[in-house]
């Protein structure tokens, strides 16, 4: 058996690089044929870097208050005019990118890795341990994002902190559904019954074989929650339940301007666009990975 592993290595390894240059190969060939995803990249890839920079590109603090310029209309002084307090706008909407972005970003990392293991040892151990974990996960789908991430907020409070479990709990049900499935195909492939047979261990065969193979999936899963962590995020803040003031947050500004909604339009409108362009990005994005990892979509045998 050991002079096989060295074989077996080589194959695993060689295996692995194929399907990631086949799906490199199939990214790009499904982008150039739905090319709003081109869109959808460069739309995200833009936001993310106002956000990187906003402290360099804001042309004024976030935070500071200029009581004589409020509820100003845009000018040139102030690109998306001025809040009830006077603060810029623009340089709020900036700064607030970076709260929701990471937000969503690290609520959904954490559920995608929590989901994802979860679902693949559900799916590869089967049985009534497979039941019963898709019992509880379908007992959390049973509740809308925004009902559970409300409950969880309301009960640990609005911190940041707080923010991603709640987010990061809504989520995870999805990605272990979504893991499951495919793991239950692929763990009776040959190659996986290969790897039994030359003793390796089943965490050995979850992590190198199986796992590999489902993560695409799971990673257009992730595109796509991602633009729902960022709604659930404004949703809650808009109801009192985000990120405390004065930090700026698309959600927390979209509140506050609502209050003056019928003589100051912009306070609502301009993070309500942000999280629009956002948003439609992602699906964009998330729609271009789909076609890449599923030809069918694309119209190919």
């Amino acid at each position: 058996m050991s002079a096989q592993d060295p074989a077996a290595e080589v194959t695993k390894v060689s295996y692995f690089r194929l399907t990631l240059a086949a799906l490199g190969s199939g990214l790009i060939k499904a982008f150039n044929t739905n090319k709003t995803s081109w869109v959808g990249l460069g739309l995200f890839v833009f936001v993310c870097l106002l956000a990187a920079l906003a402290p360099l590109i804001a042309p004024h603090d976030p935070l500071d208050q200029n009581i004589l310029d409020r509820l100003e209309g845009p000018s040139w002084d102030y690109w998306m005019g001025t809040d009830a307090y006077g603060r810029d706008t623009l340089s709020r909407i900036l700064h607030g990118a970076r709260i929701s972005l990471m937000i969503g970003l690290v609520s959904i990392t954490a559920a995608l890795l929590i989901g994802t293991v979860i679902g693949l040892v559900a799916g590869y151990v089967g049985g009534k341990t497979d039941i019963i974990v898709m019992q509880i996960m379908d007992v959390l789908l049973a509740f809308p994002s925004l009902i559970l991430g409300l409950i969880v907020v309301a009960m640990l409070g609005p911190t940041i902190t707080n923010l991603i479990i709640a987010i990061a709990l809504t989520a995870i049900p999805p990605f272990a559904r979504i893991a499951r499935a495919p793991t239950i195909v692929v763990k009776e492939r040959e190659f996986v019954e290969a790897g039994r047979a030359l003793g390796y261990s089943n965490i050995r065969l979850m992590g190198g074989h199986i796992l590999p193979n489902i993560l695409p999936e799971v990673l257009v899963m992730g595109f796509l929650w991602l633009a729902t962590a960022i709604r659930v995020e404004a949703s809650l803040a808009f109801i009192g339940l985000g990120v405390s003031p004065p930090t700026a947050t698309w959600g927390g500004m979209i509140r506050e301007g609502f209050e003056n909604i019928l003589d100051s339009f912009w306070l609502a409108l301009f993070p309500s666009l942000a999280i629009l362009l956002v948003v439609f990005a992602l699906n964009l994005l998330g729609d271009g990975l789909r076609d890449a990892i599923d030809p069918r979509l694309r119209g190919e045998s």
